[in-house]
Parts: C-alpha cells; structure tokens; sequence
C-alpha cells in the first residue's frame, strides 16, 4: 500500500518522528479554514500517488491566507501524471538551511535492509544515484541482529553531514528504522530530511509503502487500504480478494501464483500479443475465486480472449477443472478462452474438461501454445 504524504506523516509520528503540523482538507474553503488555524506562512502540498509534484506545480508556498486560497483554487482538480488532486494537505511552513535524503527498503539480493542516506536531498534519488553516486551512504543490516547506534553513528560520519545534523540525523534514522521494520513496511524514504535555521533535523517530506498483507498485525492499515488509488478493475478484484493489476492489452490473464501470472503476461508479449492485466488467484483454484476472477476480466471492454494458466501444486488438477466448469456456468463469459492445466492431478484434469471443449473454450498442452491461440484469438475479436 502506497501512502499519501500526510499519511506517512501520520505513521511516522507514530514512531517518534519529527513532522510538520499539518491538516488533510478536500475543499478550498477548508485548506483556508486549516491555514487559519495553523497560521501562516503555510505549504499547500497536493496529495497524490505519484511523484512530481513540485514540477507540476502541486505544492506552493502561501505566505497569506489570500494565496492559500489562491493556490489551492489551482491544485484541487489538477491532474499530475493521470493522478487527480482531490485532497491538499496543509502544512506549517519551517525553515530550511539544508536537505537531505534517507531510506530504508529491502535489498533482496543481498536479503538484508538496506538503508541509505545523502547529503544531496531535495532531488529524485535516481539522479544522485546516476549523476554523483559517491554521494549516496549504504548500509546493510541483518535482520536477526538490527541496526545499532554505533552503526548509525559511523553511516552518518560517511554520509558528510554537516557536525550540527549529526545528532538529529542519528535519532531520526534509529526511529525510521523502528518505523520500517515494526511497521512492516517495504519502502520507508525522507525527502528531503531537513535541517532548520535553528539546527533542528525534521522530517520535511514522507514516502511509505507498506506490505498489505501485514493488515492482520495492523487493523489499522485498513483505513490506509481504503484510500488507495484504483480503477474498476482493480477495485473489483480487491474486493474480491485477487491480486490484480490492469494493463492495456487484450488478452485476460488468470494464473495462480505470482511467479506464473507474470510469465504468462511475458509469454503473451513473446508471442507478439498484450495482456490486459496481471490476475493472481493465489494457491486456490475453486469454482468461487475462479468465477470471481472470470467476473473481473469479463468486465473489462478491452479484453477480447482469456488465458487461464494453471499449474496445480497443492491444489489437484481435477479440483481447478471442476472449478473452472461451475465458475462458467455461473458467469456469461463473452471472449473465448484457452486453457493450460499442468501439475498436479493435471491428466485428470484434462480429461474433466475435455467434454466441455469448444471454439469458444479452448485447451492447449503447453504455455506457449496457450498464449498463441489466446493472442490470434484476441486479434480475430478485434477485427470482427
């Protein structure tokens, strides 16, 4: 789950993390209201979930209560990278003498944390990375053991800090990291960290992605689901429990397991054709998921042929086949579809679904095929 901005304000502060006072509005008349209460000078900072905000002039600087209304009367409703402004948080304005940037992720290779920090903040860490990577600070932590102040000490000297951010950098980093791991987050970023005129260290900005399927600890996470940014589809899939992602191609894609749903979206573009989506029904194949699934991608105009790719492990191959046969007597399916059962139980499997065949429902022997009948059939429904 992505957070907006004031959102992972909110989850850092949690954590003991230095933010601004701010307040969520979703009208101008209460972005003045908050402005008032907080007093000027004021950020009035768009809330989307993208990047490039500044750039798209989503944030500005209202020194009084007539240009918070101003800049707010030209945020709300402004489009940033296809992401609508429907909500502006306003911020107490602070005072900055230098920025900096830190983070916490998962180096998945390495299969440690990695934490970084630099001294240039304020810009798109990509760029510090392409155009002065010296300036980029690394740790890696192990899990078992954590992340130790003497070590924070030594990744602050390296990063050549200014000596008055030192401390405020240290207990900021020890806290993001609580922040980070206890959170279950996947991605905890500060940028820019800043330091005031007064040689105070604060955090000035806050990106936090965080593992959804964490919400079992934290039933706290669901009011961040809530306002997660999804088309139909997507929402559609979620309230069904799927792992969903729409594309714009024209093949629908149904898989179990998310290893296998992305090979069969490459496999669909190896064969010259484009999946519509990327759709994980998990470890389960049973008539419910596999008509959900059905559902979902069978309300998307664009799709125009479906590949259900299966590779039964747990799951038997005569209980998908059974699966999928109720689930289409449930759904009024309109593409055709093709079939790739494989794994477990798969000749039993084969054989359920063998009576059933059609030119409209169709079986393939290997994941190849399947997406080549599944992408000329796409191509023949679009030229009708």
């Amino acid at each position: 789950m992505d957070l907006f901005e004031y959102q992972g304000k909110q989850f850092f502060s949690e954590y003991g993390l230095p933010v601004s006072a701010g307040e969520i509005t979703f009208t101008v008349e209460e972005a003045v209201d908050a402005a008032q209460r907080l007093g000027t000078p004021v950020m009035v900072k768009a809330q989307v979930h993208t990047g490039g905000r500044g750039k798209a002039g989503g944030v500005k600087y209202a020194a009084t209560i007539e240009d918070v209304r101003e800049h707010a009367s030209n945020i709300f409703g402004l489009d940033i990278k296809d992401h609508v402004v429907k909500r502006i948080w306003i911020e107490k304005a602070s005072d900055i003498e230098e920025e900096y940037y830190a983070s916490f992720t998962l180096d998945r290779s390495a299969k440690k944390h990695l934490g970084m920090l630099s001294a240039e903040g304020g810009v798109e860490i990509e760029t510090v990375a392409e155009e002065n990577p010296e300036a980029i600070a690394k740790v890696w932590i192990d899990p078992t053991s954590g992340l130790t102040t003497e070590l924070v000490q030594n990744w602050v000297q390296s990063a050549n800090l200014p000596a008055q951010a030192v401390e405020g950098t240290v207990r900021i980093l020890l806290d993001l990291y609580q922040s980070y791991v206890k959170g279950d987050a996947d991605l905890v970023e500060i940028n820019p960290l800043i330091l005031t005129s007064d040689g105070d260290v604060h955090v000035l900005d806050a990106k936090v992605t965080l593992d959804g399927n964490s919400i079992f600890r934290h039933p706290e996470y669901a009011e961040f689901d809530k306002t997660q940014t999804r088309d139909e589809r997507e929402t559609a899939a979620h309230d069904r429990g799927l792992q969903y992602v729409g594309l714009d191609g024209t093949v629908g894609v149904i898989a179990n397991g998310a290893g296998l749903a992305m090979a069969t979206v490459d496999v669909v573009n190896q064969v010259g054709g484009a999946a519509a989506n990327f759709l994980d029904i998990g470890g389960g194949a049973n008539a419910e998921v596999m008509a959900g699934a059905l559902e979902v991608i069978n309300n998307d105009p664009e799709v125009k042929s479906i590949f259900i790719n299966i590779f039964g492990g747990i799951t038997r191959g005569e209980e998908v086949a059974n699966g999928i046969i109720e689930a289409l007597q449930n759904v009024d399916i309109e593409a055709p579809i093709v079939i790739r059962l494989d794994g477990t139980n798969a000749d039993e499997g084969r054989s359920i679904l063998h009576p059933h065949l059609s030119e409209t429902l169709l079986m393939a022997p290997t994941m190849l095929e399947a997406a080549q009948q599944a992408v000329d059939l796409a191509r023949k429904e679009n030229d009708k």
